[in-house]
């Protein structure tokens, strides 16, 4: 069980951090219309991000779901 909760926690952690990293632009701007922002294509870097996201979050999912169906 401890394992499992370690696991959980660092993937927590970890998901955190790349949803942080992935911010674009920002602050008040975007709220008041300052921020024209186009979205296109990720590349390189945020393509990574964004996988790793996309990863995450799915570890993060099984092994909370696992903890609960097998009461670990």
């Amino acid at each position: 069980m401890d394992l499992f909760n370690i696991f959980q926690v660092a993937i927590a952690v970890t998901l955190i951090a790349v949803i942080l990293l992935q911010n674009r632009g920002g602050g008040l701007s975007g709220i008041f219309g300052g921020a024209d922002n186009v979205y296109a294509t990720k590349r390189g870097f945020e393509k990574k991000l964004h996988m790793a996201t996309i990863v995450l979050s799915v570890l993060f999912f099984v092994i909370s779901f696992t903890v609960v169906i097998y009461q670990i």
